[in-house]
This record gives structure tokens, C-alpha cells and sequence, in this order.
């Protein structure tokens, strides 16, 4: 009797998805360490995708990659982990509105268009550019009215993109969110939370695959958060990081994970303050801060 397709199971063990994953990812450019954690997922993943094509097991699959190149196209989309939610690590956001923000407004101030340029590499559906755009409109903007922000957003996941431009979110996603930005930021509709216009226009997506082209800048402010330097191997993450050094301004910043290590640290990086995964380019000296006003962070609408 054959065996009913919903008690199949492809991958047999965990050893085998192991061994499977430290023989792909690599020729996806990604690493293995990075996936530890999250290979439950990528197993659901696998399974579904080996039931589709009418496979056995692991081994069919590889023979499968072997005689259809296309086939890896797919697998790379299967190992892509976008977990993202607002707020996220809700120490980087504080420092964005008392410090990182603040500077660069002032800095932006000293050249004659007075704008922030903002790039959020692996930005998922929106999530990280969208809390961005909140902590700049409510708790700095009011400060420095003679600038403007402008947010460069990209993923690698059309099906993402178009989440992020629909801006309509799960309680879930928004649940790390301080409550005065949920009431100020977003209307209820249907039981999701839509963004609110005015928090949405400074905000511009792109698909771009980070392993292939780093947008070039010249950005002001950098946030490449558990994307490169969680999944990429290490010659990607290499030549990420000089990219992303290169599109960064003297003077600007660029924030990583809480637990990822740039490996661009010989580049003239200082952390903002020891321990954070806050870091500021300099020109191989201390850079004054520029002059700036109050740098209020109380919530404004």
C-alpha cells in the first residue's frame, strides 16, 4: 500500500538536513552557522517543496538541482528568513531619536539640500524603514524643520516588497511598538493596522539581491540588521561590508545585528557606544559633533 503524501517524510533526520544544508548553501553564497537556528523552518520548507515536485527524499532533490539549474533559483528563495517585526530591538530605535538621528540632521544642515539620506538593507516588509520613518516624523523632525529624510529600502523578495508598499500590518508585528507611535502612526481597517500616509512617503523600495550590489549612496545612515552578517558566507559578507563602507559618509552611521560582527572593523568604524552595534565612520580622527538643538525625543504628532 502506498504511503498517504501527508505522512511522507523527505527528510528523514536531522543529520540529513544538516549534511544537506552544508553541501547547499555555500553555492548559495549563504552559511550554514547562520541557519542553525531557524533549520526547522527551512525543513517545513523542503518537505512542502520535495511533496510538490512528486520526490522521495533528499537525494532525489540533489539529483533533481543537478539536472535542472533552475531549480536553485526556487531553493534560494526557500532559505531566505525574513523575520522582522517594528521596533525591533527597541535600544537601537531609543539611540536613533536621542543621538544617531539628531546628528545627522545637523550634519545634513551643512550641506545646501538638507537632506538624510537613509538606506535599510534587507528591509523584509517594511518594518525597519517604516520605524525609521516614525521615530524620525514624531520624535526629531519637529527639531530640525528644514530637513527631510529619505529612506532606500530593498529586499530581495518581490512578495515582500509588495507587503511593505500595501503597509498593512498584524497586531503581532506592531506589538514591540512604543503606544504612542501605534495611535499616531496607524488607522485600523479590517483588523490589520495600515500605516499612515504621511509616514509612508519617505520611504522607496527597491528589489536588489545584497549579495550581487550594494546600493551606492552616498548614505547618512546604514541599517544592514540579521540579513549579511547572519546568513552570508564569508567572502559575501567581505565584500558587503567594503560596499556598504564605501556608500556610507564621513561622519555617518551604520547599524548591524545585536549579535552579527561587521567584518569591516579595520575600516575607520567607532562604535557609538561599547557594547551597541552602533557604528560611525570617521575620517581616521574623532569627529566633532556638529552644533544641534534640543534633540527632545517626547512624542509629537
Amino acid at each position: 500500500m502506498a504511503t498517504p503524501a501527508h505522512t511522507h517524510q523527505p527528510v528523514k533526520s536531522d543529520h540529513e538536513l544538516i549534511e544537506f544544508l552544508q553541501w547547499c548553501l555555500p553555492k548559495l553564497q549563504l552559511c550554514w552557522p547562520g541557519f542553525r537556528k531557524v533549520r526547522r523552518t527551512i525543513r517545513k520548507r523542503l518537505t512542502r517543496r520535495i511533496r510538490e515536485l512528486g520526490l522521495a527524499d533528499l537525494a532525489d532533490y540533489r539529483n533533481t538541482l543537478a539536472a535542472e539549474p533552475v531549480e536553485w533559483s526556487f531553493l534560494d528563495t526557500v532559505c531566505r528568513i525574513p523575520i522582522s517585526r517594528f521596533y525591533r530591538d527597541r535600544s537601537v530605535y531609543n539611540m536613533l531619536a536621542k543621538q544617531v538621528l539628531p546628528d545627522c540632521a545637523a550634519r545634513a544642515r551643512t550641506r545646501s539640500d538638507c537632506k538624510i539620506s537613509i538606506l535599510s538593507a534587507g528591509c523584509a516588509s517594511g518594518e525597519e524603514p517604516y520605524s525609521v520613518s516614525l521615530v524620525w516624523h514624531l520624535c526629531v523632525a519637529q527639531e530640525y524643520p528644514d530637513c527631510t529624510i529619505d529612506i532606500l529600502a530593498v529586499d530581495i523578495d518581490d512578495v515582500m516588497i509588495s507587503r511593505a508598499q500595501a503597509a498593512c500590518y498584524s497586531p503581532s508585528a506592531l506589538k514591540d511598538l512604543p503606544h504612542e507611535f501605534l495611535e499616531l502612526g496607524f488607522e485600523q481597517k479590517h483588523g490589520t493596522h495600515r500605516l499612515r500616509d504621511r509616514f509612508r512617503k519617505c520611504v522607496h523600495f527597491l528589489n536588489r539581491d545584497l549579495r550581487k550590489c550594494v546600493p551606492g549612496g552616498p548614505f547618512d545612515l546604514i541599517l544592514c540588521r540579521n540579513t549579511a552578517f547572519t546568513y552570508f558566507d564569508e567572502a559575501t559578507q567581505a565584500l558587503v561590508s567594503s560596499q556598504l563602507h564605501a556608500a556610507l559618509r564621513t561622519g555617518g552611521y551604520l547599524i548591524t545585528g545585536a549579535h552579527e560582527v561587521f567584518p569591516g572593523m579595520d575600516h575607520n568604524l567607532l562604535r557609538a557606544h561599547p557594547g551597541s552595534a552602533v557604528f560611525r565612520k570617521t575620517n581616521g580622527e574623532m569627529l566633532a559633533r556638529p552644533s544641534t538643538s534640543s534633540g527632545s525625543t517626547e512624542w509629537r504628532s
